[in-house]
This record gives structure tokens, C-alpha cells and sequence, in this order.
């Protein structure tokens, strides 16, 4: 694969998030596209970053870091945690990414904002709900995340800028269709509450699959990886 093929990619999905949003009369300019970058090598990444993709997504900080460095000649880039992130790598998390979107524990909460706070940083974070109630899936249970939202607003080195989820796995459309609106409601609860700081602006759910779903249902970023990759690189 090269850029303009990766371009063209970029252009069918570019027409069907303009549907999916024209459908509920929001701008197709407003949801931001993640590259997920999973799996695909460094040469790969920048070929996307000519086809002028800017975030991209990583599941595994050892995956992510040899990548990191080989872009490091890409100026705008911006590289995102997305996957389940071990407690033994969170330094190295902060450390090499702009946002860490999978913080699915107020446990791993507090453990960003201690080794934030030693190395004198903020973090920006979303925080990982599973709506789908999939025991398969990490992310807080939608009861807990306002209460974890409340406590993460006393954490100065925690600067939280959304929520996140994976829609269940499923060919059941409307079962992924209410996964995405519960996440949205709880979004909007958070919100419009007492505790929100003007930084809560992201609903990052919406993948291959799914992605014109939730941007029906309100999500403003989408995590795509095959759709603009192709298949997976498996060894």
C-alpha cells in the first residue's frame, strides 16, 4: 500500500462521515479521524502522514515507541494511547504520547496522575467506559464514571478531555446503536454538570465497523485502522 492509496481510502471515508453527519446536522469537519496503526510499520505511518493524517493510535506502548522515534521528523504528528494500558508502563506512556485515551480505572487514574506529578507534567486523558457490558472489554461500568469524573477533577495533573469507548462486537446494529447513545448521554450528563472544566469536548468511539453509527449518535472521533490499512499485518 502507498499514500494515494491510503488517500483514496481517505476519501470514501471523508463522503461517509459527511453522511452520517449530515444525518443529524453536524459538520463533517468536527469529528477528528485516528489513524489506528496497530500491527502496520513505520513506513506505513508516514505514508499516511503524507496522505495528511495527523493522530494515530496505538494498542501497545512497546509497539508504538520504535514508531514514534522514526516519525519523529513529522512535525504536526500526534500519537494517542488506545489501548489497555499496564500499570508497568504507564511512565512510558506519558512519556511518549499526547493523549492516553484507554483510562479505564480510577486506580489508573491516580497511578498517571502520581507519576505525572513526579515528572512534572499534565496528562490528557479520556476516560474508557464499556456501555456494552462485555466482560471481554476493559472501561468503567457506566454507573461509576461520574463519580470517577468528580475525583479526577482533584487530580491537577489529569486534564480530562472525554469519554471513550469500543462498541460491543456484534452484527446486531442496534445493539451497537444504543451502546453509542448511552455513552453519549452520559457525556452530556458530565457535561452540562458542576464539575465540567470547558475541556470536556471528546466522544471518541466509532470504528471500522461502526464508525457512521456513532457519529450518528454523536461521537467526534473515530479510531480507524483496516478501513484506511487494509487487513492487518499478522506474523
Amino acid at each position: 500500500m502507498d499514500s494515494q492509496t491510503i488517500q483514496n481510502n481517505l476519501l470514501i471515508i471523508k463522503e461517509r462521515i459527511a453522511q452520517a453527519a449530515q444525518k443529524t446536522g453536524r459538520r463533517a469537519e468536527d469529528i477528528q479521524i485516528i489513524a489506528v496503526t496497530k500491527t502496520f510499520p513505520a513506513t506505513l505511518v508516514r505514508q499516511a502522514y503524507t496522505a495528511g493524517l495527523r493522530i494515530f493510535g496505538e494498542n501497545r506502548v512497546q509497539e508504538a515507541i520504535p514508531k514514534i522515534i522514526a516519525l519523529q521528523d513529522c512535525p504536526e504528528i500526534s500519537w494517542h494511547m488506545i489501548g489497555h494500558l499496564q500499570s508497568n508502563k504507564v511512565r512510558k506512556a506519558i512519556e511518549n504520547f499526547a493523549m492516553i485515551q484507554s483510562v479505564d480505572s480510577l486506580d489508573l487514574c491516580n497511578k498517571i496522575a502520581n507519576i505525572s506529578r513526579a515528572l512534572g507534567r499534565k496528562v490528557d486523558i479520556l476516560l474508557e467506559v464499556n456501555v456494552s457490558g462485555e466482560a471481554t472489554k476493559s472501561g468503567l461500568p457506566p454507573g461509576k464514571v461520574f463519580s470517577v469524573v468528580e475525583q479526577v477533577a482533584e487530580m491537577p495533573e489529569l486534564i480530562l478531555h472525554g469519554l471513550m469507548t469500543i462498541g460491543p462486537l456484534t452484527n446486531d446494529r442496534d445493539w451497537t446503536r444504543r451502546a453509542f447513545a448511552n455513552l453519549k448521554g452520559i457525556f452530556d450528563k458530565i457535561a452540562e454538570s458542576r464539575i465540567n472544566t470547558g475541556q470536556f469536548k471528546l466522544i471518541s468511539m466509532g470504528m471500522t465497523d461502526d464508525y457512521e453509527i456513532a457519529i450518528e449518535e454523536g461521537s467526534n472521533m473515530i479510531r480507524l485502522g483496516r478501513a484506511i490499512f487494509g487487513e492487518r499485518i499478522t506474523s
